[in-house]
């Protein structure tokens, strides 16, 4: 993913900043514990499209 490109997006719901989880291919809200899955290369940042973060999971 283009750090320039991930440098503008933000999180749909909170605004937030996201991380980059290159091994699972998502967009990571930590506020919100939201991960917004990339497909094709393209992030998916619709709330209905990500993924709630169980507790258990750590959030790099």
């Amino acid at each position: 993913m283009d750090a320039k490109f991930l440098d503008i997006l933000v999180c749909p719901v909170c605004k937030g900043p996201l991380v980059y989880d290159k091994a699972r291919q998502e967009l990571i809200c930590k506020g919100d514990r939201l991960a917004y899955p990339i497909r094709d290369g393209i992030p998916m940042m619709l709330e209905t499209e990500a993924r709630e973060l169980p507790p258990e999971e750590e959030v790099k």
